[in-house]
């Protein structure tokens, strides 16, 4: 059969399954007054077309902060306005300025949710089956890959039921990944650029693109080198003065846009999340004993450090490969030991680990398990329990039927069987734990500390793992070429 053809059909059940799962209730779904996750798109959508560009992130009495104000950057902002605009165009009354708060008739529900499936099927379809093909790896191969990450359940559930647009963000930094990958560092770098001016978790990958980028240039035994370097700190410069230049038109501007991305004041996590500070806050509460500037430098701290095994090899031995899997670890670090963190942002590292689906088909299907498995809290809050189930066995059969987990023989594999029927055990008690069984009195968080807790426990081990896989990485020959083209 023509790849086309498989291309066309994979396109059409992944879009299936996304579609079954809009269908399904999305977060804050009736619940006044503040809804939920949904309602955000919606009023940002409202506030980006009725009011100038200036008074998007600036509190006032058209557009109280408090009701859910913009704070994601301004690619985001323009996205919602151009929403907002077609919103306009098919019934005003979605958009009506302040008049329009929670609205939720069956015609907008559909409208929002076609806007989420159309950025999904431009933008990152068409990126997870170029960055498999560039990998030439085989169409077989490749197609069973693309299925794979585009069936990802984390993903689809976030953005087709709990209702969020990860697909765009992780779409511009997949096509960057994709670029770097063809020796394209401009369009890499600005691709990048995007991704991070559309949602700032983004920064979860800033490090490694800069020190591949950085370590390319420094491998050059030329002026080439210093002048790819120029040309690459130009065009990141440039993509910033575009997105951001309606709010250069003064300092405080500027500023505010940045007081609204960086809301530290939110405090450590949001929630209760499967990172390092949260699970540490069972025996020790450091909101406590630590004011909220010593928590945040803290975090700063350990974060840095953290980054710097990762981000050093690859600038010292730069490579796609390396690349690709210090994205990995640099997202878990983040998302681990960072300030501020969200259990949706767990999406950061787990798309860039779907890329080794390939290599290490074990260690992603579990990653991918896991992750998704790390949200239960809020896939129960948002009442998509039983499209979390469905999604997950989905996406575990899938696994099985396209792919040999267990790689190895003898121990090893009994090893890796049993690691993955436990985790997956321990998985199904919890979930089922945190729907039959009322939790005492006294502690009424009891099951959603318990999902994050032994999910945290797994992501300690992924993370030691992936640092592994990354420092005992043989220079790849084909890497090498690439190098050299580069350096010429």
């Amino acid at each position: 059969m023509n790849n086309i053809v498989y291309v066309a059909l994979v396109s059409l059940y992944a879009i299936f399954v996304r579609w079954c799962i809009s269908l399904n209730t999305y977060s804050g779904a009736g619940k006044k007054p503040m809804f939920g996750d949904y309602e955000a798109q919606r009023h940002w959508m409202e506030i980006s077309y009725n009011l100038p560009v200036h008074s998007w992130y600036t509190n006032s009495s058209v557009n109280n902060l408090l009701y859910w104000g913009l704070d994601y950057p301004p690619l985001t902002a323009y996205h919602s306005w151009i929403c907002g605009f077609l919103s306009q165009k098919i019934n005003p009354e979605w958009v009506k300025l302040n008049t329009s708060r929670g609205y939720e008739r069956y015609e907008h529900k559909l409208f929002m949710r076609y806007t989420v499936l159309f950025a999904d099927v431009v933008l990152f379809f068409p990126v997870i089956f170029l960055i498999f093909k560039q990998m030439k790896i085989g169409e077989t191969q490749m197609i069973k890959a693309a299925m794979l990450t585009l069936m990802y359940p984390g993903l689809i559930l976030i953005d087709h039921g709990h209702f969020q647009y990860n697909c765009i963000s992780l779409g511009l930094m997949l096509f960057g990944v994709l670029f770097l990958s063809q020796g394209r560092d401009l369009l890499g770098s600005i691709a990048f650029c995007l991704a991070l001016n559309y949602k700032q978790m983004e920064l979860y990958h800033a490090l490694p693109f800069f020190c591949y980028l950085l370590g390319i240039c420094f491998r050059s035994q030329n002026q080439n080198g210093f002048f790819r370097l120029i040309k690459i700190g130009l065009a990141v410069i440039t993509t910033f003065v575009f997105c951001w230049l309606p709010f250069l038109s003064s300092v405080e501007s500027a500023i505010q846009v940045l007081h609204r991305l960086f809301p530290f004041a939110r405090g450590l996590y949001e929630d209760k999340v499967a990172n390092v500070w949260c699970t540490l806050s069972l025996v020790i509460k450091l909101k406590n004993i630590l004011t909220t500037d010593h928590i945040i430098l803290l975090c700063l701290v350990s974060t840095l450090v953290m980054l710097l095994p990762s981000s050093l090899d690859l600038l010292i031995r730069p490579s796609i490969q390396r690349f690709k899997l210090a994205l990995i670890n640099s997202s878990l670090v983040f998302f681990l030991f960072s300030f501020q963190v969200h259990e949706k942002s767990i999406l950061i590292p787990a798309i860039v680990v779907c890329l080794q689906i390939n290599k290490e088909p074990f260690w992603c299907v579990w990653f991918g398990v896991l992750s998704t498995f790390s949200m239960l809290p809020l896939l129960i809050k948002d009442g998509l329990t039983t499209a979390f189930i469905g999604c997950t066995l989905l996406y575990i059969i899938l696994s099985l039927t396209l792919y040999d987990l267990v790689q190895y023989t003898g121990w090893k594999k009994s090893l890796q069987k049993l690691m993955f029927s436990m985790s997956i055990l321990g998985m199904a008690v919890l979930t089922i734990g945190s729907l039959t069984v009322k939790p005492p009195v006294h502690l009424p968080d009891l099951f959603p500390v318990l999902v994050s807790a032994y999910s945290c426990v797994h992501f300690v081990i992924f993370l030691f793992y992936f640092h592994y896989r990354q420092f005992t990485l043989a220079n790849d020959r084909v890497d090498e070429v690439v190098l050299k083209k580069k350096m010429s």
